[in-house]
């Protein structure tokens, strides 16, 4: 089997890959280990979405072993005992399936973390090899592609500015309580961000526009409303006759020749039948943890480390979105009819966060210095009955409840008051126990070592935390909200991953050049989150779509020049 370009990953760091280069006539073929599903394969099923393997692998045939530290000692945890899912959307549009659509471009300096806010003992921050100007085109692009719904707001406290003065569509239908927070927000004197939304106001060509049921991050859109990888950049490259995707298409290995070019990727289909495909050129797009196993696992003549592993440096630094959660209740009771109402609406969306705070110069944080900080999106709790029948499934003083004692505490959950949720996003800060390799001793079920992931969150990304927490705490307190708590953790979210294959200038300290290729590989490019040397303070995916059209564009005048 042969192609021009074989790119490993259909979601969002290979999807607009295969888009860019399908348009220009060259031959993709994308290969995802994943099913194909369609908008006609997704219902509001909590069971599928969120309580069994559907959207993911068992973790008894695929699993990651974690480490963590506590007292000073690392221990290591297979995730088929755990049940720690670190798998998220295992499908052709990968998690870009099953996202809630938060759309945020990275600020300025987010692009010059250790130029304008220092370095800090124990992180390995840098500065990135692009700036947010080389980038802005790009988020544009993706922008008009993927169809991102919302409003320019000329007074954000921390602007990413724009060459286009508006976005492609209208704001999705708001919740009646927004107004509410806006209120709250006005009267703290803090700025309430309208949030853009990677989610159709109206419909586009074959996509149909929301239908607001109330059920949409962790579950597939049946309307083709939400903005993924498959629907908005798949599908098109197909379109064209020039892409191929070929699902349940494990990749294991890449094949180098002496000169350490590769030379074909092998991979199993379904029926576990080994197959092998060339490519002049490979791109490597199979989310932050599995990209760093694929090249730790394909050794070769050059590479006794592992691809693009001379330098050491594949798997390192990984990271994730840091922070925590919160909440807050707001009672029916003693409440007019029209607010009850209004509490009890569903479908529409909040559409705010909380963004003055994205840099803190604050004398309540730290040295009152200035200082990376982050936003705190709200959001009304998931009405998911199963997942809140299990919160709520233990007492306090008897233990556990079933029958008809659960039927009535879920009762009052849905009846007698509405809860409103908010989450922080702040740095996760690349560090050197935040790490990828293989593990020694155990394998998935084609006999592939897994990857054995070392987790450890910095100090200061929980102070940061902490601080933007108490600020969503506060804005709920002014809105008359009961119950208020928060929790802030050092355990990552999964769905929130990248790094491991930073991207830098130095081919000591990085892996990647400034184009992503690898510095060590000359047919070699990785477009997932994995390039990422810090994070930035928001969701990834718009960051990592805005790259892969970059990357993408990169490839197709490589491949347009004679030789």
């Amino acid at each position: 089997m042969e192609t021009s370009v074989c790119i490993i990953g259909s979601g969002a760091g290979g999807a607009p890959v295969a888009w860019q280069l399908a348009r220009l006539g060259i031959a993709v073929t994308v290969l995802e280990k994943g099913p194909w599903l369609r908008e006609t394969d997704f219902y509001k099923d909590e069971l599928a979405c969120c309580l069994r393997s559907v959207y993911t692998p068992s973790l008894h045939d695929e699993q990651h072993i974690i480490e963590e530290r506590a007292n000073g000692q690392w221990s290591a945890t297979p995730t088929s005992e755990s049940g720690w899912d670190f798998w998220n959307g295992n499908m052709v549009g990968g998690s870009s399936n099953l996202m809630s659509g938060f759309f945020h471009r990275l600020r300025p300096n987010d692009f010059r973390q250790l130029s304008v806010y220092g370095p800090i003992a124990g992180a390995n921050r840098v500065d990135w090899p692009i700036s947010y100007d080389d980038l802005e085109p790009y988020y544009a692009l993706a922008e008009q592609v993927v169809g991102i719904s919302g409003r320019a707001d000329p007074k954000e406290p921390h602007p990413a500015p724009r060459s286009t003065p508006e976005f492609p569509h209208p704001p999705v239908a708001e919740h009646p309580i927004v107004p509410w927070i806006d209120k709250a927000c006005a009267e703290l004197k803090v700025h309430a961000l309208q949030v853009p939304r990677a989610i159709l106001s109206e419909p586009v060509g074959p996509r149909n526009s929301c239908e607001y049921s109330g059920y949409c991050g962790s579950y597939g859109c049946s309307s083709g409303a939400k903005g993924s990888a498959r629907t908005a950049f798949i599908d098109p490259a197909i379109a064209t006759g020039h892409c191929r995707v070929i699902p349940h298409a494990k990749v294991h290995r890449l094949v180098t020749d002496e000169r350490g070019r590769i030379t074909a990727a092998l991979w199993f289909d379904q029926d576990g039948q080994e197959h092998r495909i060339h490519a002049d050129l490979f791109v490597a797009a199979c989310q932050a943890v599995e990209t760093s196993r694929l090249l730790l696992a394909s050794t070769g003549p050059k590479f006794p480390q592992g691809l693009a592993n001379n330098s050491g440096q594949v798997g390192r630094n990984l990271i994730f979105s840091a922070g925590g959660s919160g909440s807050g209740d707001f009672p029916f009771a003693g409440r007019s009819a029209e607010e009850v109402e209004a509490l009890q609406t569903m479908g529409p969306f909040i559409n705010r966060a909380l963004d003055d705070w994205y840099e803190i110069r604050d004398p309540a944080f730290a040295d009152g210095a200035r200082h990376k900080g982050g936003i705190v999106e709200l959001l009304l709790a998931h009405p998911n009955p199963i997942r809140k029948a299990n919160s709520l499934k233990w007492d306090g003083e008897d233990g556990l409840l079933w029958g008809l004692p659960l039927k009535r505490k879920l009762e009052s959950w849905f009846r007698t008051d509405r809860t409103l949720d908010f989450e922080v996003f702040c740095d996760w800060l690349p560090t050197d126990d935040c790490r990828v390799t293989l593990d020694g001793g155990v394998t998935d079920r084609w006999d592939s070592p897994v990857a054995r992931v070392r987790l450890n969150a910095h100090p200061h990304d929980l102070e940061v935390g902490r601080f933007l927490a108490m600020r969503g705490a506060e804005v709920l307190k002014q809105m008359g909200a009961t119950r208020i708590s928060s929790n802030i953790s050092g355990a990552p979210p999964v769905n929130l991953m990248a790094g491991g294959c930073r991207f830098g200038d130095d081919p000591g300290a990085s892996v990647l050049d400034a184009e992503c290729r690898a510095h060590e590989v000359e047919n070699l490019y990785v477009t997932d989150g994995s390039f990422m040397p810090t994070g930035g303070s928001v969701p990834y995916t718009w960051t990592i779509y805005a790259n892969a059209l970059r990357v993408g564009e990169i490839i197709g005048k490589r491949l347009d020049q004679p030789g």
